[in-house]
């Protein structure tokens, strides 16, 4: 035993070491050795001896190093590496509705590529928009293609994507298994995951859209540094992602944040999102005498974005449509807060671009409807959320296993 103990040891301390220092250079731009070395507290040995086998599995890449005009220094210049940001890439995908949405991004984060593409069939009715008849076959055809033509438009070749991150509007436990319980989430559980294996060899990483709604708010929106909050997604349907001390909440089958118990608030009823419940009531309100100038948008179809800006231009019938959504807006923030109680609730998805005018009147309101009313903040992220929580997700993945994948540098044939 002592012996596999002294093999071992020595080779958990170098993959520490390695570990460490990839992990500075990742936060960082170009840094020397003596940097590294203050970082990690490895000696200058250890610490070129590790930046050169980061280099030689391709992590980093050492740059040249030239002294700015004038400056005279004695012997070498200092050695300096950075991040080779392109010796891999991650994938984030937004599986919604009516479409579904791949990005790529560089080990920075950096997008490179991006696509979008529908689902055929989505049914547009007055109230709701309902999945078209498609199967499961179908569906990730769609969804692979999009991923394809992101990877095309990047320029990187499906073998560089070291992990991908897929977002989906069900519940999904800790061990990727989707909560199939409703005729609503079987929409989604194709089994994205066994197939994207299949055809590409990828590790696929599947979470709920509003959990990485949550993860990609905390890194670049409204939440980044807050370890208590709650983002909504609010456009078609209600959903919720939930960090509470800095740990996203998952729940026994992944159903915490599920906002069915809004079917029980008063003056909510049910999970139909701010987008829906404005181009709902301004349809009610189109089919009345109601003198409105949301009329000249019947003909091809109110949206909820006719009705925020007909409300900025006095429309009557808009700006009550608003104050009902604020009203609606208030109780389920009040719900909300008051099973969780975080610092902060965001707003999230299309819808949070307009969303910003009911901040005030909802505030004025929450009070009504919890004793821990949380600051409000609208996501700048809009309907890009789950897409940046899912890049977030992926990257998260590729810095945890860092030394353990391997690296390809086949690029895109022409």
């Amino acid at each position: 035993m002592s012996s596999v103990i002294s093999t071992a040891g020595p080779q958990l301390l170098r993959r520490a070491s390695a570990s460490a220092v990839l992990d500075f250079i990742r936060a960082s731009r170009a840094v020397t050795v003596t940097e590294v070395m203050q970082a990690t507290g490895l000696a200058r040995a250890t610490a070129i001896s590790v930046c050169e086998e980061l280099m030689e599995r391709g992590w980093i890449r050492e740059l040249e190093n030239q002294r700015a005009f004038g400056e005279y220094q004695k012997g070498r210049p200092a050695r300096r590496f950075e991040l080779n940001e392109s010796a891999g890439y991650v994938m984030g995908v937004d599986v919604g509705i009516a479409k579904a949405t791949a990005v790529v991004s560089n080990l920075r984060g950096e997008t490179v590529g991006r696509s979008s593409q529908p689902f055929p069939g989505v049914q547009i009715r007055a109230e709701e928009r309902i999945p078209g008849q498609m199967t499961a076959e179908e569906r990730l055809a769609v969804i692979d293609r999009t991923a394809m033509t992101a990877l095309q438009n990047a320029g990187v070749s499906a073998d560089k994507v070291l992990t991908v991150s897929v977002g989906i509007a069900a519940p999904v436990d800790r061990n990727g298994e989707v909560l199939a319980t409703q005729r609503f989430w079987e929409l989604f559980d194709v089994d994205i995951k066994a197939a994207f294996q299949d055809l590409h060899g990828w590790t696929v990483m599947l979470e709920n859209d509003a959990n990485l709604a949550a993860l990609g708010e905390r890194w670049r929106g409204a939440s980044a540094g807050v370890d208590d909050v709650v983002v909504i997604l609010s456009s078609e349907r209600f959903g919720s992602g939930v960090i509470d001390g800095g740990r996203l909440l998952h729940g026994s089958h992944g159903g915490a944040g599920e906002l069915a118990f809004l079917k029980q608030v008063e003056g909510v009823g049910d999970t139909f999102g701010i987008a829906l419940m404005a181009r709902t009531w301004a349809i009610e309100a189109l089919a009345g005498k109601a003198k409105t100038s949301l009329r000249t948008h019947a003909q091809e179809g109110v949206e909820a974005e006719h009705v925020f800006a007909a409300a900025a231009d006095g429309d009557d019938v808009a700006v009550k449509i608003l104050d009902r959504l604020a009203d609606r807006m208030a109780r389920v923030i009040g719900a909300v807060a008051t099973i969780f109680n975080p610092e902060l609730v965001v707003i999230g998805g299309a819808v949070a671009k307009s969303a910003g005018v009911l901040l005030e009147p909802i505030a004025e309101r929450l009070k009504e409807f919890t004793a821990t009313p949380p600051r409000i903040a609208v996501s700048p992220l809009e309907d890009s959320i789950v897409a940046v929580g899912a890049t977030r997700s992926a990257l998260d993945y590729v810095e945890k296993n860092s030394l353990d994948l391997v690296l390809r540098t086949q690029e895109i044939a022409d």
